[in-house]
């Protein structure tokens, strides 16, 4: 034959190595990517590493990642080897006879499976192992806290159990029967199909026709399976106490008198059927088995929800306050332990309205420390007078804390100045140059500038001021921290950080420093800098000569992350506040230990509960949507802005839970005993918890089951009066005097009104007002005081007419001389803003303050104090300063002593004109501060001339000078420059701390 152009060319022939090496190619590829994605993933887990062993706190990390591997291998394992035996039980007593054939299709199925079987009966029980022990890791906390617990040394009411059982234990318990039961299922599902398969089981015409094998191997696993249910259904008595089902939670009279026994009667039952299912499948009758399993479930039917039904519905409904009295009494009492409110001291306190002369004469703790700077508002007026550079900001919401200043405690406004990282371009500024904030500025809260701005008591660059002149300014750790920073060097390596603006004397550059702190893990070998490039995902990490061998690597820099992080077992508090203590800055931060076991407790969801103008507006993180019915204060932490260094304090070292983790933990808790005197003096009663307390009070400040039930006294959070949508109003940090105290102390305040309804119509009246001790200082390192955290609870008649926040607002909106004088501040465009309104107990009544702060309409425009709002009753007073706008109110002489500065003077309190100062321009105090500044540099200057330093005694002079000018400027007997008024000279670079 002939090849014609049709005809088939002959296969061409390959060389066995070429096609040795096309086959090689696929496996090589996924070789390499698995090799690639395991060296990402080790990089991860070493940088991980690096990070946590800089802290100090490695234990955590591996303790939890231990745990968290332990029980993902012993639940693999024990699913995967259930699930393996399960089918090689089944395939080794399978039928080998033929009539085990029962027909073709089973045949096919048994030759398809055949030559894979040995793959498919491994392979599929590690994927199922692997499954669910993904699942079970995550019940690592759950594990540990049972492994670890201690009591509570308190018993439950219905079975006289220590509470930790039902904390702890049922849990645990829980947890690994229903991981039990998940397992023996899926190796019963493996062995019935397998059984199928290869015979064990036959469906036939006349039914189902099993072996002996398969009838001893499923009966087992049956036998397993009840005895579990029978272990649930013995559990499911203890959690009656937690149940939400009914109208309180815990166990009430229905449950304690159906569900609990018939519980008990279930689990019996279903051991019995479990050993029937034994016997059964070894003499082969399936009779007894399968009835009692039909009578298990009429019973569980029955017994577990008609029988209950039956007993509420008639039995419980007609007499349902008598009976459920003693139950409702237990979820009133373990529900206000379980939230710390059983400590609380009520106090009745009858309101009055009226107004006289001196009435709050007795009040003067209380009316001199009145804040008038709201923290809410004031941010814009710190960017503009102290921002200084595009490059720094401030937040959106400001701190309150509190300084003794010359021997007097003064509420404080107060804030970082951090780093804007958007207004940086480029990796080199983003990561190298622009590194950290720089100072802290706090403004007296009770008092501002003649002319309405907040009156500096620490300010400028360098940061000067009455709290501290020598401290470690620099903020590397803060809330708005770059992803991560590239700092510090060798001796002699030169600064590449930008520091600070540069002060008068040397205006061409910026000051630059290098970081001398340990703050981060180092990135100088080329290793690290390769994880750290990996896991950031940058090259220039790998390639800028800017990371230098000594460098280091600042990252998670957020001080709720930097918690949240190194105490995985605790949920931090929403709103971080900086204080400056023993020359550091230091970022406070307030962590709870929570549980959702506790008995008879009503439960709370975190981020509902803590829910209020703040959160909507962001000024606070919000909680995650956890729930909870155990809360304490449990653990006090703190990050320093310089080097980043968490420090974890037990507060509550009687906590049961604390307690718990500090056993698994046991080195990363210090005890309070070793916080600083000037530590405890910062410290506060944290929002968070305050947020979630009042909300539970709103029903539980009823202690009478009767009234309980009957709901005639619920109380209601107010929503906020100056936001327009309506959030609830947040609770105020204070300094004043309760009723009944001997003296005034710092404290978080809510109030309390009626139930409001849907209709709106409800009246706005002042039903209750709530008070937490916030002062834990004593003087004395690690001692706190014995009153902090106390809550006081006044509780007004329910017949009050004292008007409530949305009553008192809605007063001061509808008076026409307020009307009018605000309508004045209007014009130009001016806008005029409400700051918070403020509820004090006062004059026998309910005081309440608002600072009214007027904003041009320029684009530098910052909001400035023009007038004061107070309200008592029905009467309203509005005036440019406190003391005025009180005795409005108290005809015209209240008897009040308030704060020197409280208020502004109409004769320079013109209207904004919407300018900053110029760039890099420090604002000219007030008189006061000028002089203190002054005095200041003439001692300075003395002791400068006694050392015979000629140097020192030069600056303190050119201060002495700046200050005289910038006093005589505030004293209005010189004019201030008109522009380019820079801070005093100082030296060109501070050396680095």
């Amino acid at each position: 034959m002939t090849a014609g152009p049709t005809a088939p060319r002959p296969p061409r022939q390959q060389p066995a190595g070429q096609r040795r090496k096309r086959g090689a190619l696929w496996p090589t590829v996924v070789i390499v990517l698995v090799l690639v994605a395991a060296f990402v993933g080790l990089t991860q887990l070493y940088t991980d590493v690096l990070w946590y062993d800089h802290l100090g706190y490695l234990s955590v990390f591996f303790t939890e990642n231990a745990t968290k591997i332990a029980i993902f291998v012993v639940s693999a394992v024990l699913v995967a080897a259930l699930m393996f035996a399960s089918l090689f039980l089944a395939y080794r007593s399978r039928p080998i006879t033929a009539e085990s054939i029962v027909d073709d299709n089973l045949r096919r199925y048994q030759e398809a499976l055949e030559p894979v079987r040995k793959i498919v009966m491994i392979v599929v029980p590690v994927l199922f192992g692997l499954f669910a022990a993904s699942t079970a890791m995550t019940q690592w906390d759950t594990v540990l806290l049972f492994l670890n617990q201690e009591p509570f040394g308190q018993e439950d009411p219905q079975f006289g159990l220590d509470l930790g059982f039902y904390v702890f234990t049922l849990p645990f318990l829980r947890f690994l029967i229903g991981f039990l039961v998940s397992a023996v299922l899926l190796a019963g599902v493996a062995g019935i199909l397998m059984h199928y398969v290869y015979g064990g089981i036959r469906i036939t015409e006349r039914g189902l026709s099993t072996t002996r094998a398969s009838r001893v191997h499923l009966g087992v696993l049956a036998a397993l399976f009840l005895l579990l249910q029978a272990a649930n259904f013995w559990l499911d008595r203890y959690s009656t106490l937690q149940s939400t089902s009914g109208e309180w939670t815990g166990a009430l009279y229905t449950d304690v008198n159906a569900v609990i026994p018939t519980k008990a009667i279930l689990a019996a039952a279903a051991l019995i059927v479990a050993v029937l299912f034994v016997v059964a499948s070894v003499i082969g009758r399936w009779r007894l088995p399968v009835i009692g399993t039909a009578m298990l479930l009429v019973v569980a039917v029955v017994a577990g929800g008609i029988y209950p039904w039956i007993v509420q519905r008639f039995q419980v409904l007609p007499t349902e306050q008598a009976l459920e009295s003693q139950y409702i009494e237990r979820n009133i009492q373990l529900t206000r332990s379980a939230y710390g409110l059983d400590a609380a001291e009520v106090m009745p306190y009858d309101a009055t309205t009226q107004t006289e002369q001196g009435a709050l004469r007795q009040d003067t703790e209380t009316t001199s420390n009145i804040r008038l700077l709201d923290p809410n508002v004031v941010s814009s007026a710190f960017s503009q007078l102290q921002q200084f550079r595009p490059y720094y900001q401030f937040p959106d919401t400001l701190n309150v804390d509190r300084y003794e200043i010359d021997g007097e405690v003064q509420d404080t406004v107060i804030a970082t100045r951090e780093l804007n990282p958007d207004q940086n371009q480029g990796w080199y500024n983003q990561h190298v140059v622009y590194t950290h904030g720089y100072g802290v500025v706090a403004a007296y809260g009770s008092r501002v500038e003649a002319d309405g701005k907040p009156q500096f008591m620490q300010a400028g660059i360098p940061s000067r001021g009455v709290i501290s002149d020598d401290y470690e300014p620099r903020i590397y750790f803060g809330e708005n921290s770059p992803m991560y920073s590239i700092v510090g060097g060798g001796e002699g390596d030169e600064p590449l950080e930008l520091d600070r603006p540069q002060t008068a004397g040397d205006e061409a550059g910026d000051a630059k420093t290098t970081f001398a702190g340990n703050g981060g893990p180092s990135i100088g070998n080329f290793f690290n800098r390769l994880a750290y490039g990996i896991k950031f995902q940058s090259s220039d990490l790998l390639l800028s000569d800017a990371v230098r061998p000594e460098s280091q690597i600042l990252y998670d820099r957020d001080p709720r992350e930097r918690i949240e992080k190194v105490a995985p077992y605790l949920t931090v508090d929403g709103a971080p506040y900086p204080a400056i203590i023993d020359g550091q800055v230091q970022w406070i931060v307030d962590a709870y230990t929570t549980s959702d076991a506790y008995p008879y407790s009503t439960p709370s969801v975190l981020d509902e509960a803590t829910q209020d103008a703040q959160t909507a507006q962001g000024a606070a993180a919000t909680l995650p949507p956890e729930r909870v019915n155990y809360i304490r204060n449990s653990v006090k932490a703190t990050v320093n802005a310089y080097d980043g260094s968490v420090s974890l304090y037990a507060w509550d070292d009687q906590d049961p839970v604390l307690k718990a983790w500090q056993n698994v933990f046991p080195d990363t808790l210090k005890p309070y005993s070793e916080m600083s005197a000037e530590l405890m003096a910062h410290v506060r009663y944290p929002q968070d918890m305050f947020k979630v307390q009042r909300e539970l009070l709103n029903r539980y400040h009823v202690t009478d089951p009767n009234s309980f039930y009957q709901n005639d006294d619920v109380w209601s959070v107010p929503n906020d009066p100056t936001q327009d949508s309506e959030v609830a109003l947040p609770p105020y940090y204070l300094s004043m005097r309760m009723p009944g105290e001997e003296e005034a102390n710092f404290s978080l305040t809510t109030s309390f009104i009626p139930q409001q309804s849907e209709t709106g119509n409800t009246r706005n009246v002042m039903y209750g007002y709530l008070s937490a001790n916030s002062d834990a200082g004593t003087g004395e390192d690690g001692v706190k005081s014995e009153e902090y955290g106390t809550l006081r609870l006044l509780e007004l008649p329910r017949s009050s007419v004292v008007p409530g926040p949305g009553q008192a607002q809605n007063l001061f909106n509808s008076d026409t001389d307020v009307s009018t004088e605000l309508n004045l501040l209007r014009q130009g465009a001016s806008e005029v803003i409400n700051g918070n309104l403020l509820t004090l107990p006062a004059g026998g009544g309910m005081l309440y303050v608002q600072p009214v702060y007027v904003q041009s309409s320029g684009d530098a425009a910052y909001p400035t104090l023009r007038r004061v709002l107070v309200g008592f009753g029905e009467e309203v007073g509005f005036a440019p300063t406190l003391e005025e706008a009180l005795d409005e109110v108290f005809g015209g002489d209240s008897g009040a002593q308030t704060s020197a500065g409280a208020g502004v003077n109409d004769a320079e309190a013109q209207s904004p004109d919407g300018e900053a100062p110029a760039d890099g321009e420090a604002p000219a105090g007030g008189l006061d501060d000028a002089l203190l500044e002054a005095n200041r540099a003439i001692q300075e200057s003395e002791q400068a001339l006694a050392d015979g330093n000629w140097t020192a005694y030069g600056e303190a002079q050119q201060r002495l000078q700046d200050a005289i000018e910038r006093a005589l400027e505030a004293d209005g007997v010189v004019e201030p420059e008109a522009e380019g008024a820079l801070a005093p000279e100082q030296p060109a670079e501070e050396p680095a701390e």
